[in-house]
């Protein structure tokens, strides 16, 4: 993953955890405040239906009970024997026409045989037979009954009001006729919405009064409706019970609410779209949504801009890291290339002394005269020796200024045995200082693999250092073997010097941590060497034993076309030390 891809990965991540720790608790909020107030509101509105169904259904109630209380008065004070002339009958009709308006259509008087023998009102009805009127038969159970809306002998919607009485040992009844419109208006007066709606109904699921639309196929519903309320026995004087279920006829959602009405034979039913009763709630709810959506939006907004923003101070950091990183890497080759001062200045001090010893010869030679014996082949043979010895120290130099310059991280293919003959050649001079053998045993055509020349020298210069002073001053063995295994190319580099601790071993990689001598050790080179390997997806490890040795193990991957280094030949120069001249 390139550089560019990780850190818009990271603003990413860091976008969606501002997000959601930021939103989170807004959407819990926004949810339970959400249900908390559509319970209320809901508890509301249903509190508020029940109150208005309740009064109206006591309005209805209370109208019934007047109009009972009246004929039983009228019973009462004008008596049975009165009511039976015509004209007595016909003056009691007007006066209460007259303080009541229209809601008392008639008045009859209808005998034990269901013959009406008294009658005052606009229908021609004296004489008509009602002894098979169900309000007939049940007044005379009952004594005072209200009968449910019928059309009866003039075809026109009316109910009954009928109070059984004593006229001289027999028993008549006393008939009022009462006018279905002003129970219908009564009813009508209920509308809440768009689509609130109130009406009467008995149990045989028959109207009382006339809905302001079709209800023939709400009437199932409506009949199971009422088994079930009367079934759980809560409705009953003052209570009003709320169902919520399809509408049959739309399939929307609908609210009932269910009252009785004249000792439970009626009920009072308000009827309204569950949408439309709710209807501030929906509001209320979309607005919330609306304003829950722009929260969001503003969330993400900003923790787009927080992303991006701290993504390039991380960005800027990492820089700045790497940067010191390199500085520090650099600081530590140079540290190395003071370490091996001594053996540099030893290794191109032969030379010199040659070249200086072959040039006073040929000076001599020269004092001598080129013409006298061999003088002119020796002066060949001289400075064909100081030429051998500048290119040595030419060839020394280069490689000090080689390994010396910048680090540079480019990354390329490379050929892991050739980095380690030259390291080994490299210090020789230091190992021999420090009577230390180094032995390299390399597999042939080993895998190149990807990564920068400059670190891995450093990587490979720092565990050789770091070898050769841990066997320093007594001496040993250096072992540098490379192998394949899985994919991979691994490196060995094992000494038999004091080994490291236990306890150190978890902290060697460590910065600033270090077991050498003050003034001696940084601290550093282990951890730039993991440093390095981790940033080439390779791995180190290390398994020490003290007083007897220890192994830094690297393994780095392959490249992955699998192309392999030419087999070369092992530099003899490295397996034992040269004697100083």
């Amino acid at each position: 993953m390139s550089n560019a891809n990780y850190y818009q990965g990271l603003a990413k991540s860091m976008m969606f955890t501002i997000v959601l720790v930021s939103f989170t608790p807004l959407l819990v909020i926004a949810l339970i405040t959400g249900y908390q107030y559509s319970v209320s509101y809901k508890e509301k509105v249903e509190a508020h239906l029940r109150e208005l169904v309740l009064k109206h259904d006591q309005s209805v109630d209370s109208y019934l009970e007047e109009k009972v209380a009246e004929i039983q008065v009228l019973a009462e004070v004008v008596g049975g024997d009165r009511l039976k002339a015509e004209a007595e009958i016909t003056s009691l009709h007007n006066a209460l026409v007259r303080s009541h308006g229209s809601d008392f259509v008639d008045l009859g008087i209808v005998n034990a045989d269901g013959i009406q023998v008294a009658y005052a009102g606009p229908y021609e009805l004296l004489g008509a037979d009602y002894s098979d009127a169900e309000w007939f038969k049940s007044v005379r159970q009952r004594k005072v009954f209200v009968s449910d809306v019928i059309f009866g002998l003039r075809g026109v919607p009316h109910f009954i009001v009928a109070l059984l009485i004593d006229v001289g040992g027999q028993e008549w009844v006393l008939k009022a006729t009462l006018d279905f419109i002003a129970i219908n208006n009564l009813v009508e007066d209920i509308r809440i919405g768009e689509t609130g709606l109130a009406f009467i109904i008995n149990r045989d699921g028959e109207f009382q009064t006339t809905p302001r639309r079709d209800m023939t196929a709400e009437v199932p519903l409506l009949k199971r409706m009422l088994a079930d309320s009367s079934n759980r026995s809560i409705l009953g004087r003052g209570r009003a019970a709320i169902t919520m279920t399809d509408d049959p006829a739309s399939g929307r959602e609908m609210l009932y609410v269910t009252s009785p009405l004249k000792g439970g034979d009626w009920f009072m039913v308000y009827q309204q779209d569950a949408g439309d009763a709710y209807s501030a709630l929906s509001r209320i709810r979309n607005l919330g949504l609306v304003v829950l959506l722009l929260g969001a939006i503003g969330i993400a907004v900003m923790a787009y801009l927080m992303a991006r923003r701290m993504a390039r101070k991380v960005e800027e950091a990492d820089q700045e890291k790497e940067m010191m990183n390199d500085q520090v890497v650099e600081a530590g080759k140079l540290a190395s290339v003071g370490e091996l001062a001594a053996g540099i200045a030893h290794e191109i001090n032969n030379p010199v002394a040659i070249m200086v010893e072959e040039a006073g010869w040929i000076q001599d030679l020269l004092d001598e005269g080129l013409d006298r014996d061999d003088n002119e082949r020796e002066v060949q043979r001289a400075l064909s020796q100081i030429r051998s010895q500048g290119s040595r120290c030419r060839e020394i130099t280069h490689k000090l200024l080689s390994f010396a310059r910048k680090i540079d991280p480019t990354v390329e293919r490379l050929c892991v045995n050739e980095l380690i003959r030259e390291m080994a050649t490299f210090c020789e001079q230091r190992a021999k200082y420090a009577n230390v053998r180094i032995e390299t045993s390399l597999v042939d055509a080993v895998p190149q693999v990807e990564a920068s020349p400059s670190e891995m020298q450093q990587v490979l210069l720092n565990l050789i250092n770091n070898a050769i002073d841990a066997m320093d001053p007594g001496g040993g063995q250096l072992d540098i073997m490379s192998r394949v295994e899985d994919g991979h190319v691994v490196v060995s580099i094992s000494d038999t010097g004091c080994g490291i601790p236990k306890a150190n071993l978890q902290r060697i990689f460590d910065p600033f941590f270090t077991t050498k001598p003050v003034g001696k050790g940084t601290g550093l080179g282990l951890s730039i060497i993991y440093g390095i390997i981790n940033k080439m997806d390779g791995e180190i490890s290390v398994n020490s034993v003290v007083n007897k040795g220890t192994v830094f193990t690297i393994r780095l991957p392959a490249a992955s076309d699998g192309v392999r280094c030419a087999t070369g030949m092992e530099p003899g120069g490295a397996d034992s030390p040269a004697e100083e001249k």
